[in-house]
């Protein structure tokens, strides 16, 4: 079995802010002496992993990241539905466990949410001292555990034992969690080590960061006291070429996942479809700034993995800006092989400006 499935994407974004730091601005680092645009690595992962695509993909492979599932079990537990039902916001759940009082409610949810991280202290909100001081990554198999504990306990109105409170499960079928790790600090023994590593999407331009005010109108104002406008603001955007890199440990990936090698291959499918066609959500709503890859480049091989960013070191020009990143990616690919000999057995690309390729020839590459 191939060892290593490496993933090189060019996406051309328009103005954008994708991803913004804490003063409200797009990201940016220096790289080989410019200023690029960046997309963390954090913001890619959870586009892909949250998209549609991973949903209808994957099914119920997929996990939930969060520090308030003491919540959503206390909610469960008065007023009788599922833990499943909460989590999905099926408001028209009818209940089919007992309704457990408040205070019991209360204690309960804290204990079972209590394994899988430290419980915030109590506050005036009731609710705040059932949620755990950070995020935790409950994979399918231990919300259906926690939701067989909750009909057990609704059931003989009884205390959950040390035995019931074993929820942790080393072994699990969460895409998302055997893809991008997790990290229990109450119990280092549940983690899972991450078998996808993905770099932060950076500019292959030169990029400056721009400015643009802007006004609203209060459609009520009929300009005959105050012309003035109802609301005045700035923000920040961008635009450029994004090269990103993600590398894919195939062995640790199946390994996470049990040995599944159907749900690796779909996986897998997911992931490529994913870096494809979704885009960080940041300021959608404001620039409309969704992009497919205009490049792609799929290498599998047992030899050691490498990225091509230094191909952009020397920031790409012109309005033929696409086309030379393209050559680049190649032409230092290809003095790579010279001087190291092959990085890869098998590769297998796309190209939208020259319509060669296609989306369903790599996702057939990367899961055969």
């Amino acid at each position: 079995m191939t060892k290593f499935v490496q993933i090189h994407t060019l996406v051309s974004y328009p103005p954008s802010n994708l991803n913004r730091d804490d003063l409200g601005r797009p990201k940016t680092a220096v790289m080989g002496g410019t200023q690029r645009l960046r997309v963390s690595s954090q913001s890619l992962k959870r586009a892909w992993r949250t998209s549609d695509i991973f949903k209808e993909s994957l099914g119920n492979h997929i996990g939930v990241r969060t520090k308030s599932m003491g919540v959503n079990i206390f909610r469960a537990l008065t007023t009788g539905v599922s833990l499943a039902d909460v989590l999905n916001n099926n408001n028209d759940a009818s209940p089919t466990n007992s309704i457990i009082s408040e205070k019991e409610a209360k204690k309960w949810s804290k204990s079972i949410a209590g394994v899988f991280g430290k419980s915030k202290k109590d506050s005036d909100d009731s609710l705040v001292g059932l949620e755990i001081e950070q995020l935790a990554h409950f994979s399918s198999e231990e919300i259906s555990a926690i939701d067989q504990l909750i009909t057990k306990i609704s059931s003989n109105n009884s205390d959950p034992s040390k035995d019931d409170l074993n929820l942790l499960r080393k072994e699990h079928t969460a895409v998302d969690i055997a893809m991008f790790g997790r990290m229990l600090a109450s119990n280092t023994n549940f983690n899972t080590e991450a078998s996808v590593q993905v770099s932060h999407a950076i500019t292959a331009n030169e990029v400056a960061v721009e400015d643009d005010f802007f006004t609203a109108v209060d459609d009520l104002n009929k300009g005959e006291e105050d012309m003035g406008s109802g609301h005045l603001g700035e923000t920040e955007f961008a635009s450029g070429l994004f090269y990103t890199y993600v590398c894919v440990d195939r062995e640790l990936l199946e390994n996470n996942l049990g040995g599944d090698k159907e749900l690796t291959n779909k996986a897998l499918c997911a992931l490529v479809e994913a870096m494809a066609t979704v885009s960080p959500t940041g300021k959608q709503n404001s620039f409309a700034s969704r992009a497919y890859a205009s490049y792609m480049m799929i290498e599998k091989g047992n030899q050691q993995p490498r990225s091509l960013s230094v191909s952009y070191l020397e920031p790409v020009k012109g309005r033929s800006m696409l086309i030379n990143a393209i050559d680049s990616l190649k032409q230092t690919n290809e003095k790579m092989k010279k001087v190291y000999g092959d990085c890869c057995e098998n590769s297998l690309d796309m190209n939208v400006y020259t319509g060669e390729g296609s989306l369903k020839e790599m996702l057939n590459f990367v899961s055969s």
